[in-house]
């Protein structure tokens, strides 16, 4: 299904980050709910906002329901390597859903794909200095080239931890072994629980 340019350029043809750690349950929805979801927004009427927002979870949620089923099965270090191989798939698949670009981005990331950028360095910081003081900081939407980009922050959990949490207290050491194979250049460790990990 082609959906409405207006929507695809306004919401989701620049940097959407993902695979936030904030769900602890997953949406098990398919492609055809997202077909329906954004078959149903109005073209001319989009609140660019809260329909980011729901993209963003929505794909979210198809990574997280693969993500939960590696950790079930193969326990973290299956997952690291399940996410190596697959998450950047799934997400892409989801772009072509959407007909847009979704992504990832961090200050720390694991994958060097994921770094942030200047501008998005100095929303990530934004985002923490506001987070560090219990203040509410929305979610960006700014426009760069033209089109509409969201920005939504992923912040960590319990499940998070064992992959992005302090080496030898959460992230046991199979676990740490796999990600210093898979990426020697990871910095996306040493987190602690409600922090913010970058944008989706």
């Amino acid at each position: 299904m082609k959906y409405p340019s207006v929507m695809v350029t306004a919401v989701l043809s620049g940097i959407m980050v993902m695979l936030s750690c904030t769900e602890n349950q997953v949406s098990h929805q398919t492609n055809n709910d997202m077909e329906k979801l954004v078959s149903t927004i109005p073209s001319t009427e989009i609140n660019y906002l809260e329909t980011g927002k729901e993209l963003a979870l929505q794909t979210k949620s198809s990574l997280g329901k693969y993500l939960v089923s590696a950790l079930s099965e193969k326990g973290a270090a299956g997952a690291i390597e399940f996410c190596t191989i697959k998450a950047i798939a799934i997400t892409d698949s989801m772009s072509l859903v959407l007909e847009g670009k979704i992504k990832r981005v961090s200050d720390q990331p694991r994958n060097l794909m994921n770094l942030a950028n200047v501008a998005e360095f100095a929303y990530i910081k934004k985002w923490k200095e506001a987070h560090a003081n219990g203040e509410e900081q929305p979610p960006i939407i700014t426009e760069v080239d033209g089109k509409t980009v969201g920005y939504y922050p992923i912040i960590t959990n319990q499940m998070c931890l064992q992959f992005h949490g302090k080496p030898d207290k959460e992230i046991n050491n199979a676990t740490l072994q796999i990600i210093k194979k898979l990426y020697p250049a990871d910095q996306a460790i040493g987190y602690a629980e409600n922090e913010i990990r970058g944008f989706l």
